[in-house]
């Protein structure tokens, strides 16, 4: 069947909206599988920047169905406010779908999240404070509330009230919070949103059946990345969902064989936000050029982002992990004016040399990085169309991460505009 993925193999922030926006334009539907609002995709179209961030990246393409699944995370005011933003953009979101499986993000997840980081102090994990973790785990707990309560009134105040009782005992006592009021929480979900949210719930998951089964390309995509995953991330520095591209078929509602690709993005050096481990960090000069020559700072939140090298044992990990068909590389034009260039090759831990990840988070947090040092190229790439217009060090850098990383790299990109990319491999 033709399912596509679009799945992040770094920390996040590779430029995942861009590749599904280029990529969406032979598709029909765009599914995004996983997480909240706490992840933004920028998208540049003919000039102009559209930050998202519940609202799939296919939305930019009249023809595209954007379908939010049963795995995210929906804070319903973000969603209203986003949805009005793109509409008053010019951006028709008429044909957006929410899945009714999708839990919510309300008031006292955020809160909880709030108080929860800074109680911790230093040993604080840099979450966005916006409620995802927390909402996750009242998903497992099974006292979660889910989008489809928004249609039904009198369910929903009394899951508010049997949540809450639990919830504003845990921020009186804990946190000395008074609390969030059940019935005044109701009263705004019931009056301010569900009105607006309920033409969008759909049956999700028929409609994508349908659709694969009348062989119409449907692409998903996520949020964050691999090494934010809950399981097979840098463990306790990650999300709190799993993004790796076999989450897609549980967030979504479709089986394995759906899918016949599996786009791995990776930009051209590596950057995570935020605390945990980071083999490849520069804390130079070159450093602080990636960020700003990159744009290095966070779509929703502003943080500035720690940057290195590109670190090929994480990428083969990843390849590993979301089973990728191919590489689309991104922000290749961000090491113009670099005259060598690094690449982490294996790690070495202790005296021994790993070219894939330590299988022990111990080993990982101790690793030194094994560098390949390649010429720069000194060439601006903004105006490159084809790849025989790429400076031969560009190409030879491009080629020595595909056999680094086993894949070929079908994609390219050379500037942040809709159409700054490259086909390279055929």
């Amino acid at each position: 069947m033709p399912g596509s993925i679009v799945v992040g193999t770094q920390w996040g922030d590779e430029g995942k909206g861009r590749i599904v926006d280029v990529v969406a334009k032979e598709c029909l539907h765009v599914v995004r599988y996983q997480g909240g609002h706490n992840a933004g995709h920028r998208i540049v179209v003919d000039g102009e920047a559209f930050a998202l961030q519940l609202v799939p990246s296919g939305v930019m393409y009249d023809h595209v169905t954007p379908i939010i699944g049963n795995g995210v995370v929906v804070n319903p005011w973000v969603l209203l406010e986003e949805i009005d933003i793109l509409t008053r953009r010019g951006v028709d979101c008429s044909r957006l779908m929410l899945s009714p499986a999708a839990h919510l993000v309300l008031p006292y997840h955020q809160i909880a999240d709030e108080l929860a980081e800074a109680q911790r102090g230093d040993a604080k994990l840099d979450t966005t404070k916006r409620g995802i973790g927390p909402a996750y785990a009242d998903k497992a707990a099974r006292v979660g509330l889910r989008v489809e309560d928004l249609l039904e009134p009198m369910t929903l105040r009394a899951r508010l009230i049997s949540v809450l009782d639990d919830r504003n005992q845990y921020l009186r006592m804990v946190h000395d919070h008074p609390g969030i009021d059940p019935d005044e929480l109701a009263d705004k979900l019931v009056t301010e949103v569900a009105p607006r949210i309920a033409p969008l719930i759909g049956d999700t998951v028929g409609w994508l059946h349908e659709a694969l089964h009348a062989g119409e390309r449907v692409l998903f995509e996520g949020a964050q990345a691999t090494f934010l995953d809950l399981d097979h991330g840098t463990y306790p520095f990650v999300t709190s969902s799993n993004p790796v591209a076999g989450f897609a078929l549980v967030g979504s509602g479709i089986g394995p064989g759906a899918i016949d690709q599996v786009i791995g993005i990776a930009k051209a050096y590596t950057t995570r936000v935020g605390s945990g481990p980071f083999v490849t960090e520069l804390v130079d000069d070159i450093g602080d050029h990636l960020v700003e020559r990159g744009a290095e700072f966070g779509t929703n939140t502003g943080r500035r982002r720690r940057c290195g090298w590109f670190d090929a044992v994480m990428g083969r990990q990843a390849v590993r992990l979301n089973a990728c068909t191919e590489i689309a590389l991104t922000k290749l034009d961000v090491l113009d004016q670099l005259d060598t260039i690094k690449v982490c090759v294996a790690y070495e831990v202790d005296g021994r040399r790993y070219d894939h990840l330590p299988h022990l988070r111990s080993l990982h947090d101790r690793a030194e990085p094994v560098y390949a040092t390649l010429p720069g190229w000194k060439t601006p790439l903004d105006d490159v169309t084809e790849r025989w217009q790429l400076p031969r060090a560009a190409v030879d850098y491009i080629v020595f991460l595909e056999r680094q990383l086993g894949l070929p790299i079908r994609y390219v990109c050379v500037g942040p505009g809709r159409e700054q990319y490259i086909r390279f491999a055929a």
